[in-house]
């Protein structure tokens, strides 16, 4: 919420209270309303759910001592004929050329929510001792940036250190960050004394306001850098080197601390955030910690048991091979665990191989298979292998 949207809203009318009600009072007040107005008593009304939302953001002021203090002497202030935008009584700038539509323009981009009242006045009013509140002069750390990377799946499993090309603002390097032509530096604005803000006295309250000389910098650059146009900061390519980390997964963030936008005048960098997207293996999947894969089998393996030889990510180049027993009798579609040949966490803990069994059914056969299923068929043709399907599926059988 802008300060203007701050000091313009009526939060006593909001909760039906006067301006003199005691705490008691407006906490009774809400806890009325929030009962008739809370989305679980008024499903689908719109309305209703934009009144609570309403109604709790003024509680939220004037339960609060030191906030709702501050709110009744800003709507004071404003009554007694300021206007937001406006500045005394018939819109125009108030004495020595002071606008408040000035001050809010400047305030507003600073953004914030009713719980930091402080923040929103903060360029509003200055303490009764004469310090002004907090200016556009002061440092502001450079904004996050996210950019996106693909990596194979097996520097996904084992981790990797991949070259990272970005475009994205970074500190200019004609003028260092400084916004000055090289060879020259900004100098402190004399209006302000390198603060950012004016401040002027009206009666009881000393306004501030930023400083129109140097925009609220703080510093005037008479020769300004011809790469960046004095903003210290211009786009341009960089490469990194980056580290990806032993089992990161696919859609996985990763923080690179201090890597974006320059902070202004001194702050920190914002940090740059990776996409990571993983090309998929062409035979192993991934389930948290444990690799996947499926292996083909024939009928007779499942029925009299076999042991398989099953490929792993062991080793550089993923030929390393592991020796599974099949149990006789085994079913087709059952998963058999091979411990410690997963992916290694991040907590010491390293996943499984989870080897699914999948029956390879023979498109073709020559004459030999051919006769010896058929005995077999023959042989087995007292077995019904859907009785219990058909029991089952009965009313009233036993789950």
């Amino acid at each position: 919420m802008s300060a203007r949207e701050w000091i313009e809203k009526d939060f006593y009318a909001e909760l039906g209270v006067s301006s003199t009600a005691s705490a008691d009072e407006i906490k009774r007040a809400y806890r009325k309303l929030a009962r008739e107005l809370h989305p679980d008593a008024n499903p689908g009304d719109a309305k209703a759910e934009a009144r609570f939302k309403s109604m709790s953001e003024a509680y939220g002021v004037l339960s609060d001592p030191e906030k709702r203090k501050q709110y009744d002497e800003a709507r004071s202030l404003f009554n007694g004929g300021f206007r937001p935008g406006g500045g005394f009584g018939g819109g125009g700038p108030g004495p020595g050329g002071f606008d408040l539509g000035d001050l809010f323009g400047a305030q507003g981009g600073r953004g914030g929510d009713p719980g930091g009242l402080g923040d929103l006045l903060g360029g509003l009013f200055a303490n009764r001792a004469g310090t002004p509140g907090a200016g556009a002069s002061r440092p502001r750390r450079g904004t996050d940036v996210e950019t996106e990377l693909r990596i194979d799946f097996t520097e996904a499993i084992r981790g990797a250190t991949v070259p990272l090309r970005i475009a994205s603002p970074a500190s200019c390097g004609s003028c260092g960050g400084s916004g000055a032509r090289a060879g020259t530096v900004p100098r402190v604005c004399p209006v302000c004394g390198g603060t950012g803000l004016v401040t002027r006295s009206q009666g009881a309250f000393a306004l501030s306001e930023p400083c129109r000389d140097c925009r609220g910098t703080g510093r005037i650059i008479e020769d300004p850098c011809t790469e960046c146009g004095g903003r210290g900061v211009s786009n341009r390519s960089r490469s990194l080197t980056m580290r990806i980390p032993a089992g990161v997964a696919d859609g996985q963030r990763i923080r690179l601390a201090g890597q974006g936008e320059p902070g202004m005048r001194g702050a920190p960098a914002g940090d740059l955030f990776v996409l990571v997207h993983v090309t998929p293996h062409p035979v192993f999947g991934r389930a948290g910690d444990d690799l996947t894969v499926t292996v083909p089998v024939s009928f007779p393996e499942l029925v009299m048991g076999t042991t398989l030889t099953v490929p792993t990510m062991d080793g550089p180049d993923s030929s390393g091979t592991v020796k599974l027993k099949v149990p006789a009798g085994t079913a087709n579609g059952r998963t058999l665990r091979v411990r410690g040949k997963g992916i290694a966490g991040r907590h010491g803990r390293t996943g499984d191989l989870l080897v699914t069994l999948q029956v390879a059914v023979p498109t073709k056969l020559d004459r030999e298979a051919k006769a010896a299923l058929e005995a077999y068929a023959q042989a087995t043709a007292g077995e019904n292998p859907r009785a219990e399907l058909f029991t089952r599926a009965q009313p009233g059988a036993a789950r």
